[in-house]
């Protein structure tokens, strides 16, 4: 087999295993973090969000706003890590910096152009509950002329603060199905970290 078969058997093996088990390899038990909390970070996180997308701005000025409330209530670092899988391990303290950087702001226009379809619309949080080692914030979107859907928050306290880190629209899994992508972008740059990063910047 070719060594970039290899590389790429490899890493499809690693990222899979890893989704399988992302239960136990993301959040620690979060104890002093209380439902009311969890609740309380994404009531912001949404209210940041609805401001955003009813503002009237245009795509481009609203980018820079969804990048700092990603920023303000989301372990970055920790879905970064999660979303380069296997690699995260062997990057350099550099890179690992470079990366995270580039993807906060690549995963904030991802999501910041999912979000402005919610123009007109609004999103509000419904409940919460904890889960096995962190919580569960269920919200639901209101879009003009659809039906609403599921959004989920998962809120851990694991960075040392209260954050967000991941989201489940409409059954879709924010953490793996990012890792899935920036594996692939990986595979596609022979493993190259450097090259995915200059490429995320430009996406």
């Amino acid at each position: 087999m070719h060594s970039d078969d290899n590389m790429m058997t490899r890493r499809r093996f690693a990222a899979g295993f890893a989704i399988g088990s992302v239960a136990l390899a993301l959040p620690l038990p979060a104890m002093a973090l209380t439902v009311d909390q969890a609740r309380g970070l994404i009531d912001k996180a949404i209210a940041d969000v609805n401001a955003v997308i009813n503002s009237g701005k245009s795509e481009a000025a609203m980018f820079p706003e969804f990048e700092r409330i990603f920023g303000k209530y989301a372990d970055v670092p920790q879905i970064a890590r999660f979303a380069l899988g296997p690699e995260a391990r062997t990057a350099s303290k550099a890179q690992m910096t470079a990366f995270t950087k580039a993807y906060q702001g690549y995963i904030s226009r991802k999501y910041g152009r999912r979000f402005r379809e919610f123009i007109g619309g609004r999103i509000e949080v419904t409940d919460a509950k904890p889960m096995k080692s962190w919580y569960e914030v269920i919200s639901v979107a209101h879009l003009q002329g659809e039906a609403p859907f599921d959004l989920r928050w998962h809120v851990s306290d694991k960075s040392g603060k209260n954050l967000f880190f991941n989201i489940i629209i409409e059954g879709v899994n924010m953490l793996t199905s990012e890792r899935t992508e920036v594996g692939a972008m990986l595979d596609k740059r022979k493993g190259d970290i450097d090259k995915l990063i200059a490429d995320l910047k430009k996406i």
